[in-house]
């Protein structure tokens, strides 16, 4: 299996980063530097039409969307046991918590940072403040998730519901309110950002602006 990943760094590429490194899997990193538009290039645009990352090659054909990436490699490598297993008892739990944060969460992220580029500009502040209710009432609704202290997001231990929240939060550190803001959500935040795997992709796109010990 050949494995190779276009990302840019604190991108929607971050989760699929992170996975792939705690899984262990050999895979060839290609920075997508969207600074200088080159998510437009045409070479791009031909793996990615709609120019954005995450893409991944599989063998050779590119896949595309963070969260089916994340439900694909786990499903490609079920040893992992980064997603509970189709006849767990954490499976319909796990399936409605990834559609969660892909369908509302990580859309409402969008809206907060591009309300002004991706709409009229004139309507992006009322943009702004319905994506703020919206993601704010995700923090409340994963801080009670939460709330009983647990490690992981679903049955107890590592999964892809980890690496996606986790990266959405990260998104939340400049925002007015923060996902660490939460009573539950930042001493769950502090121990997922304590994996070796976390460190890890911190390290190799260059971030180091949200860790442990607490910065924001």
């Amino acid at each position: 299996m050949a494995y190779t990943l276009y990302y840019s760094p604190s991108g929607a590429s971050m989760a699929v980063h992170w996975m792939l490194i705690e899984m262990g899997l050999a895979f060839e990193a290609r920075l997508v530097d969207i600074d200088t538009g080159a998510q437009r290039d045409p070479e791009y645009l031909r793996l990615n039409p709609a120019g954005r990352v995450p893409t991944l090659t599989i063998d050779g054909i590119p896949r595309t969307e963070s969260a089916a990436l994340l439900m694909l490699l786990a499903e490609r490598h079920p040893e992992t046991l980064l997603a509970p297993a189709p006849n767990s008892p954490h499976r319909a739990e796990w399936l409605e918590l990834m559609v969660f944060l892909a369908n509302t969460l990580l859309p409402a992220m969008r809206d907060w940072f591009y309300a002004d580029t991706d709409g009229e500009a004139q309507g992006a502040q009322a943009v702004q403040t319905l994506a703020r209710r919206r993601i704010e009432a995700a923090w409340d609704r994963l801080d009670a998730h939460v709330a009983d202290g647990r490690d992981y997001l679903i049955g107890g231990r590592l999964s892809t519901a980890d690496f996606l929240a986790i990266m959405l939060m990260r998104w939340s550190r400049n925002m007015p309110r923060r996902a660490t803001d939460w009573p539950h959500l930042g001493p769950y935040i502090n121990r997922l950002r304590t994996l070796p795997s976390f460190v890890e992709v911190n390290a190799r796109e260059g971030l180091s602006d949200w860790s442990n010990p607490p910065s924001a």
